[in-house]
């Protein structure tokens, strides 16, 4: 079989129609996991259920897909190379990329960040061990899920495992923040080896997905905020100097976007620039729209996706021997387009995830979390009251799967209702039939 379409475990038992392209068989897998249903009922920014026009873990994952597959199709008739198969991990195939997609959260806890943020708190002060949202998607899709004749999880074809691997390193590496965990990371290993993947090099797939994520979170989140009110779109609220210093402050903190040159630019007047275009854009479409605010909103989002996807290309990475995708102008990597995303991203992030009613939302889900993990984190006391089948698959994986991990993986499978369930459960005075099923 092709390298790329290599399954770790792939046994007869598990194998499903021949007449299906492998890919084919991974989206399927995807759609139809639990997994993937449930990121239905995981908040984006806005709590699950906050209102039926807010995007959830699940429409966002959806989005994310749609761009991905479109700009992969694009580029693979625009780069030559692409179409020679010269490497594995140097092709961009848009079905591959599309699964990627739709998996690329499935590690998020109920809470969005902010459950991230408690569960790896909780791990790293008591056990020594970490949460991190992405090296959990491979803990899903690579064991804790479940299909007929597989205990392996989805068992997907390389090609998906890598284009989800955005940070190829192992979480055992001392000081590693992102990347796999150890258990997982021996068969990601393997496949990179195999592939003959340079060291820390993620696939061009890979980065794809990650930057189409990163179009979804600074076009979508702002529709959302604007949507909400969080985002004011009149000259009080986007001249205030205070969201100015707000976004550079966020900026600076995120060492992440470190390379996308912001020392060549006055951060400052970059901002303000970016701040005013988006005002003015916004104030001539919204004429154009005949005044109407949900047209102009659908407009200045359908305007900047394809602002950002249509700039997607591959450039050469000489510090790395490898490629990069990245926003591309005139053969050359444009520095200032991915400046532009990042002040987007931040104005979703500080208007939204910093006003006070959804801090206040997020205290609330650090306070629910951390007695939801008190009262697991025993072994002796946590079992009976976990539902069966988790203590049964501890019994059979404890050499390789210890009690506090267990704990951590079902607390963040949970969706943001159901941990609101179980929390009232265990400490409301009153919380309906225990016939309930879970």
């Amino acid at each position: 079989m092709e390298i790329r379409k290599q399954r770790l475990f792939d046994t007869s038992n598990s194998r499903s129609s021949e007449e299906r392209d492998e890919y084919e068989k991974d989206y399927a897998r995807l759609i139809q996991s639990p997994a993937f249903r449930r990121l239905q009922g995981k908040s984006q920014v806005f709590g699950a259920g906050s209102g039926d026009y807010y995007r959830t873990r699940l429409t966002h994952s959806l989005e994310v897909s749609q761009i991905a597959r479109e700009t992969a199709r694009r580029m693979g008739k625009q780069y030559e190379f692409l179409q020679k198969n010269e490497h594995p991990g140097l092709m961009v195939v848009p079905e591959v990329v599309e699964c990627a997609s739709l998996a690329h959260d499935f590690g998020h806890p109920p809470f969005g960040h902010k459950g991230e943020e408690v569960l790896n708190k909780l791990l790293s002060a008591e056990h020594g061990l970490a949460y991190e949202g992405n090296a959990q998607n491979f803990r899903i899709l690579m064991f804790l899920e479940k299909r007929a004749g597989s205990g392996s999880g989805l068992d997907l074809t390389a090609a998906t495992l890598l284009a989800i691997n955005k940070y190829p390193y192992s979480m055992e590496e001392p000081g590693r923040l992102k990347g796999v965990y150890g258990m997982e990371w021996e068969g990601i290993s393997y496949l990179r080896d195999l592939w003959g993947m340079p060291v820390g090099c993620p696939t061009l797939e890979a980065q794809l997905m990650d930057l189409c994520d990163d179009i979804a979170y600074s076009t979508h989140d702002i529709e959302d905020g604007i949507r909400a009110g969080k985002i004011q779109m009149n000259r009080t609220f986007f001249e205030d100097d205070r969201l100015v210093e707000n976004l550079i402050q966020e900026i600076v903190q995120d060492h992440g976007n470190a390379d996308v040159g912001w020392d060549q630019v006055d951060m400052k007047v970059m901002v303000r620039q970016v701040l005013d275009a988006y005002l003015e854009q916004w104030e001539q479409i919204y004429a154009e729209c005949n005044r109407e605010s949900s047209r102009t909103r659908r407009e200045m989002k359908a305007r900047w996706v394809s602002l950002f996807a249509g700039r997607v290309g591959i450039i050469d990475d000489p510090k790395r021997g490898w490629k990069r995708v990245t926003f591309v102008r005139d053969g050359q990597q444009d520095l200032e387009l991915l400046r532009t995303m990042e002040i987007l991203k931040k104005l979703a992030w500080v208007t939204l995830i910093k006003d006070f009613r959804v801090q206040r939302l997020q205290k609330r889900s650090e306070i629910m979390l951390q007695q939801l993990w008190d009262s697991f984190k025993h072994y002796e006391t946590g079992r009976l009251i976990l539902p069966p089948d988790w203590s049964e698959s501890y019994e059979q994986h404890k050499e390789k799967w210890s009690w506090p991990r267990l704990v951590a993986d079902y607390i963040s499978g949970m969706t943001d209702a159901y941990a609101d369930k179980v929390y009232a459960e265990l400490f409301a005075s009153r919380s309906g039939s225990i016939y309930e099923m879970d």
